[in-house]
């Protein structure tokens, strides 16, 4: 039977043994903190010479996009997904195939380029004028390192520790008390739990004061995303640890884990125009419903209902890798 007394005992041991260890602390707070000014210094220096065209409603390319050079075309089947792109100058220009219009956003650079560069591939279709802020490289990137270092953090930060404490023996010593594998497991998620968002909330607040990027939506759905992507990446690791008991095998299948989440979560860039397989995969990381609802709620001020999915697909992994964590948790008792 649960027993809040035990848990808490090693609750309260699990987060003194990180707050004691300053290399750990200052590296969860510094590492993201300079790669968000760095990205900020480096990439923010105008826009990309390529120019990117979203078609609307239409599965097959018309003729003329194979005549456009450098530039990527992009289908859209929301019509509120695609103008918000238009708007936010994430796209060049929209064009809607089967209404023969146009929109392009008269505070572009790029739009008034994609419209020289298309003029007479389009000269039958009307056009509509868009008007809207641009969002910088680093508005739009911020949320996936925050993702993640959340990630390398949930990760490594239990899996390492569960692994050790195998490896040393504690957990057999543990095993001798009235302490009961869920307990354990559920203090080790509540700790890292509270480490990680009290260090991402202060890491956004700082870079949001210092570079100012883009924060559109409510703070508290921020919040709530962060509880729970933070919540289903730890409840990850202590799956991938339940029963391991070697450091470098556990390294890597961690890395197993988080590369691809790094690659195709959005973190660095996005993944429209991507094979369709690739991007049903993407679906399945819990990083990616991180990433995206953080984005869609900071870039696009996407309320609660706006970004549902993402909170039940993470709410969904989460219960399913900390029961099967659970389940699977061995003591290393045969050591």
């Amino acid at each position: 039977m649960f027993n809040f007394k035990r848990f808490s005992a090693i609750f309260k041991s699990r987060n003194l043994e990180f707050w004691r260890d300053r290399s750990a602390l200052s590296w969860n707070l510094i590492f993201p903190l300079l790669l968000i000014i760095g990205m900020a210094v480096v990439f923010d220096r105008g826009q990309p010479v390529e120019l990117k065209v979203g078609l609307l409603n239409t599965e097959q390319a018309p003729a003329f996009t194979s005549t456009i050079k450098y530039t990527e075309f992009v289908h859209y089947n929301s019509f509120e997904a695609a103008m918000s792109k238009v708007t936010h100058h994430q796209i060049d220009m929209l064009i809607d195939v089967e209404n023969q219009e146009y929109y392009v956003n008269s505070e572009s650079s790029k739009g008034y380029l994609a419209k020289s560069v298309l003029s007479s591939a389009i000269k039958q279709y009307q056009e509509q004028a868009v008007e809207g802020k641009a969002v910088r490289y680093v508005d739009w990137v911020v949320p996936g390192i925050l993702g993640m270092n959340i990630m390398f953090s949930s990760l490594f930060g239990v899996g390492y520790v569960i692994v050790r404490y195998r490896k040393n023996g504690v957990l057999k010593r543990i095993s001798t008390t009235p302490i009961t594998a869920l307990e354990f497991v559920g203090a080790q998620l509540v700790s890292r739990l509270m480490i990680v968002v009290l260090i991402s909330a202060s890491v956004f607040l700082a870079t949001w004061f210092t570079i100012d990027f883009l924060v559109l939506g409510n703070l508290f759905l921020l919040l709530l995303i962060l509880l729970l992507g933070t919540m289903s990446l730890i409840s990850l690791g202590l799956l991938v640890a339940s029963r391991l008991q070697s450091e470098e095998l556990t390294g890597g299948l961690l890395n197993m884990a988080s590369w691809p989440m790094m690659l195709l979560s959005g973190v660095w860039f996005s993944l429209e125009g991507a094979p369709v397989w690739v991007q049903q995969f993407a679906q399945l990381l819990p990083l990616t419903h991180l990433v995206e609802a953080a984005r869609s709620v900071m870039i696009d001020g996407a309320v609660l209902a706006d970004v549902s999915h993402h909170l039940f697909a993470l709410s969904l992994m989460s219960v399913l890798f900390l029961t099967l964590g659970a389940k699977l948790f061995s003591w290393g008792n045969s050591r």
